[in-house]
């Protein structure tokens, strides 16, 4: 059976499944992985420096012991950060490594930890001052034409970074925060930039995060209200009309959902189904910004 480049809306974000997190076990990712394959969720995003350098193995260890589900799923990992810890004792300060041998270290290193052959999506965790775009590309043409990486992309990466980096090799995705509290992207260029190169957005902490909350936002009732006037129309949930807010926009925003919760990814999942006007969606971005349009 030949793996799918096709990801799943939303992406199921693994960061907080393990050590940084719930701490799962094994029987708990296994469980998990299916609940997400029973409403439609086919995706997973992980980095390797998460838990520590931990989760990638212990969802691999997941795989390892239902093999059928590597070929229905797809793996998104990134690599370019080095976190200092107790697995990486080497590392003097956190940094970033963009270089050729870093990048098929790190994804050499990955297809162990995830027991499998491929990657379906290889992300650069963050810009990093000193890449060198041939060299990353040398290295991203190495692994593709090896078939250890299926696509390749950036994650919070500004316009000018993702084209310098596009002038030498394909990116096919930009992960990025985006949320009704994290709106930046929408004016700054990067959603623009991501319809210009077809480069398609992934939105990380959709939801806000944990800042989004009546103590860390100061639009939080604004927002709360809104969204709840809009819910009760719909007839959803508040969650759903914030995920139906980012899939209003024509870059095609893929939520990645950190969540160690079955509902709220559904709740995401349902969201695609709830078509905002355009008074909708301006009702929610004018209660966060809390000023009126030009």
């Amino acid at each position: 059976m030949m793996p799918t480049n096709k990801l799943s809306s939303p992406i199921a974000g693994c960061m907080r499944w393990g050590l940084w997190g719930a701490g799962f076990d094994t029987s708990d990712y296994r469980a998990m992985i299916e609940l997400c394959l029973e409403v439609g969720i086919t995706s997973f995003d992980h980095a390797n420096i998460y838990g520590n350098y931990t989760t990638e193995t212990e969802f691999g260890n997941a795989l390892k012991e239902a093999q059928f589900l590597r070929q229905e799923i797809q793996i998104i990992t990134k690599c370019g950060i080095q976190l200092p810890c107790a697995n990486r004792p080497s590392y003097r300060i956190k940094s970033y490594n963009t270089s050729a041998a870093h990048i098929i270290e790190s994804v050499n290193q990955s297809l162990i930890n995830f027991g499998t052959d491929y990657l379906d999506v290889l992300l650069l965790h963050r810009p990093d001052p000193l890449m060198n775009p041939h060299e990353i590309a040398l290295a991203v043409d190495q692994l593709k034409q090896a078939g250890k990486i299926l696509q390749f992309g950036v994650s919070n990466f500004l316009p000018q970074q993702t084209n310098a980096l596009k002038r030498y090799v394909t990116v096919e995705y930009n992960q990025l925060e985006i949320s009704i509290i994290h709106l930046m992207p929408f004016v700054d260029g990067c959603l623009d930039n991501c319809i210009k190169h077809q480069i398609t957005p992934m939105a990380w902490a959709p939801l806000g995060g944990g800042i989004f909350s009546d103590e860390g936002h100061p639009s939080f009732r604004n927002i709360i209200a809104v969204a709840s006037t809009l819910a009760k129309m719909y007839n959803t949930g508040i969650n759903q009309i914030l995920i139906a807010f980012l899939l209003t926009h024509p870059a095609g925003i893929i939520p990645v959902m950190g969540t160690t919760k079955i509902d709220r990814l559904f709740q995401a999942k349902t969201a695609s189904d709830i078509q905002l006007t355009r008074e909708d969606w301006y009702s929610l971005y004018l209660a966060s910004t809390g000023e009126e349009l030009a």
